[in-house]
């Protein structure tokens, strides 16, 4: 691999920050904690959960329980919603012009908020914290994220390969998870007669997951089993859903909904059912035997189907390669089938905690602790003017290939772009060439597409392609040469 570094002088002290569901809340508040020690004046603006609002105040926005959407058919149906939020928070960011636009998770809005923000302000370094899992599901949006981000931050050790051969710079900091959870252990014991149930952290998870569960409830209690169940609610208002949804199955005697908790159900209860997600690799963490839920729409399922290349849903079994947990998915989440697993663990504890041990040892490969401080070091080194950006240079067959537009900066109302490329053909030259480019800005903003090729072995031809809505269609060749 070959690295061109380019150093930029900017300080920058301005961040916008975009968080779309509970979890990326959390793992957002976890950073702007450890950024806002390390660079005290930060303002701190853009869209989150009520944790991330308490550090950044009144700038941020806290939508996620509208903003938290699963599948693709559920974020059709508020599409309207979706689009007049991205409207405003990309005229929001014009606005502001921060330095960096930190991205955590949320990858079918934040990519392509990544790449609208990317067209309309290039300075704005790009900062993307909670790596997309495009490796289970689309690994072809990898070279499109390469050249709308600056940097990709990423939870395992084998997404750096698949992120940096792209062209973006990736950076390995651990799972904030272990982080997060480090601090919520207790010195508790289990109770035999304690099951959780975890229905999601979204409104329509709830709606979907907890009636099958409270059906299981009910089958259990029915064939005569002492058993307690407890419920935790990420917030007050799925709190108030869950008591109308456990009183209207008239469960109130025998299930319990708390406010928060989820943690500490975790470590006291003798086994669970949980909806795929993050919560399940927290049980993992705490060592609790569960079984895990997955229902969406039907289109949206059969759709996942196609495009999903992993043979599983749940983390811990991508992370181990194997079926660790039982997965039950769309009409497997039956009352009956969450019912029979739940009463085996509690009558043979021993395979109970022969799975708790199991998920403890696959929890250990998320990492050390220290995630957060990694991640808000590596933010604050673009806010500070500190990070290099870094132009990663790819061997191709047959043409040249840019890989990634490293540089945009205005010169008189013209677009810079800067692509660092190799031939694949050994020739005489065989050098790495740098071409910069003045390039027209088409009437939407857009930058027109330029490809580059090689015409001979011996020498270094560079044609381009403008596109046909620009007002200036000819691209002129500014700068020129080989290093």
């Amino acid at each position: 691999m070959h690295f061109v570094t380019v150093v930029s002088a900017q300080m920058a002290r301005n961040l916008y920050v975009v968080a779309g569901e509970h979890s990326g809340d959390a793992h957002g508040a976890g950073l702007l904690k450890a950024l806002c020690g390390m660079i005290p004046n930060l303002r701190i603006a853009g869209a989150g959960g009520p944790k991330m609002r308490n550090l950044a105040g009144e700038t941020l926005t806290d939508w996620v329980e509208d903003a938290a959407v699963m599948g693709i058919w559920e974020v059709l149906k508020h599409y309207r919603w979706f689009r007049k939020r991205f409207d405003a928070m990309l005229a929001e960011i014009c606005e502001l012009k921060p330095e960096v636009l930190l991205l955590i998770d949320y990858p079918g809005f934040n990519l392509r908020f990544a790449k609208a923000v990317r067209e309309r302000l290039p300075k704005t370094k790009v900062v993307y914290y909670i790596s997309p899992q495009v490796w289970a599901w689309n690994r072809g949006r990898i070279p499109g994220m390469a050249r709308c981000l600056d940097e990709m931050m990423c939870l395992f050790p084998f997404e750096v390969d698949l992120f940096s051969q792209a062209g973006l710079r990736t950076t390995y900091v651990g799972h904030p998870l272990v982080d997060e959870l480090a601090s919520e252990k207790e010195d508790v014991s289990r109770e035999s007669n304690l099951v959780g149930l975890f229905p999601g952290s979204r409104e329509r998870e709830v709606n979907r997951l907890l009636p099958p569960m409270l059906d299981a409830v009910a089958l259990m209690i029915q064939r005569g089993k002492a058993v307690r169940f407890e419920v935790p609610a990420a917030s007050d208002r799925l709190a108030a859903l869950m008591r109308s949804m456990v009183k209207q199955h008239a469960m109130e005697q025998h299930i319990k909904v708390t406010d928060g908790g989820s943690h500490s159900l975790m470590q006291k209860a003798a086994c669970a059912v949980v909806a795929s997600g993050t919560a399940t690799l927290e049980a993992a963490y705490f060592g609790l035997p569960y079984g895990l839920v997955y229902k969406v729409a039907w289109p949206t399922y059969w759709l996942g189907r196609m495009l999903i290349k992993v043979p599983f849903i749940g983390l811990v079994n991508i992370i181990a390669g194997r079926k660790v947990v039982q997965e039950w998915i769309q009409s497997k989440a039956s009352a009956e089938t969450i019912a029979s697993a739940l009463t085996d663990w509690l009558d043979h504890p021993q395979q109970a905690a022969e799975l708790s041990a199991e998920l403890r040892s696959i929890a250990a490969m998320l990492g050390e602790a220290g995630a957060h401080a990694r991640a808000a070091r590596v933010v604050a080194e673009w806010l500070n003017g500190a990070r290099t950006e870094t132009l990663f240079k790819k061997n191709w067959t047959k043409q040249i290939y840019a890989i990634s537009c490293c540089r945009k900066e205005v010169e008189n109302d013209r677009w810079v772009k800067q692509f660092y490329t190799r031939s694949s053909v050994q020739s005489s030259i065989g050098s790495w060439m740098v071409c910069t480019f003045w390039v027209c800005q088409n009437p939407w903003g857009r930058f027109m597409d330029c490809s580059l090729f090689l015409q001979s072995h011996w020498r270094w031809m560079i044609s381009c392609k403008s596109c046909r809505w620009a007002k200036e269609p000819q691209v002129k060749v500014w700068k020129c040469y080989e290093t």
